[in-house]
């Protein structure tokens, strides 16, 4: 087990990490802008005039990103669903709507494939994960994303040799679905409370609170945005101010 310090503040009898991606290990901000762009736009050139409110919907503030908005924190249903809302009010069948902004996200992606090669690590990130592993301690991600989407981040980076545990939303509402939580834990051969959440947004801390794990480590430097999170632990802007070492109270 370890003992982490985080600023002012201390979690003793630490056994895994569990991370977020977007935002917190991977730089992620330009890749989503970009992609929310292109979704409005194509939406647009079936739906003329939604363009603007979508971008609002989706949290793009001019060349910057809500941090804490849809495009950020939500799942690909969800901003599917929110796109398909504003289309749906415009007088289209829900049917219709729902496969209009289907095929526009579709081809948003195709326009910018490989997502990992343009969302590289956070600085920090690398050092940080080769400590965790010479500590001892389990480490896993936890994204929004779909899994294989964090599988081809942790490839390309080369940082899969760290992590003991990967999983995406693939066939769940949310993040802390309880069933998936349940194989996280699993995973991570660790108790709950021996957790360490590590992530950028209020869904993360959820996710803490769900798992009943040690506590939430809310990360405030992976957007150029000023990032809130009120009810996390400890907050941290760079990784270096994550102090590993070995835990000898218990």
């Amino acid at each position: 087990m370890a003992l982490i310090r985080c600023n002012a503040s201390i979690f003793p009898n630490v056994q895994a990490i569990l991370f977020d991606k977007d935002g917190t290990l991977a730089n992620s901000e330009s890749f989503l802008r970009n992609l929310a762009q292109r979704r409005s736009r194509l939406i647009d050139a079936q739906v003329p005039g939604v363009q603007e409110p979508l971008l609002m919907a989706f949290g793009v503030e001019g060349d910057r990103i809500n941090p804490a908005g849809l495009v950020a924190v939500g799942t690909r249903q969800e901003n599917e669903i929110a796109a398909a809302a504003y289309v749906a009010e415009t007088g289209r069948d829900w049917v219709d709507s729902l496969r209009l902004v289907y095929s526009a996200f579709a081809d948003a992606e195709r326009s910018v494939p490989n997502k990992a090669e343009h969302t590289p690590p956070i600085a920090g990130v690398i050092e940080l994960l080769k400590t965790l592993a010479v500590a001892g301690l389990q480490v896993g991600v936890l994204s929004s994303d779909s899994t294989h989407q964090v599988e081809a981040f942790l490839q390309t980076y080369q940082l899969t040799p760290y992590i003991q545990a990967q999983f995406g939303i693939d066939g769940y509402s949310s993040k802390f679905a309880p069933a998936l939580l349940q194989q996280v834990v699993s995973a991570l051969e660790t108790e709950p409370n021996q957790i360490l959440v590590v992530g950028d947004s209020q869904v993360d801390i959820e996710v803490s609170q769900k798992l009943g794990a040690l506590g939430c480590i809310g990360f405030t430097g992976g957007w150029s945005t000023v990032v809130q999170l009120p009810g996390a632990d400890a907050t941290i802007h760079h990784f270096k101010e994550m102090q590993i070492q070995e835990d000898i109270t218990f």
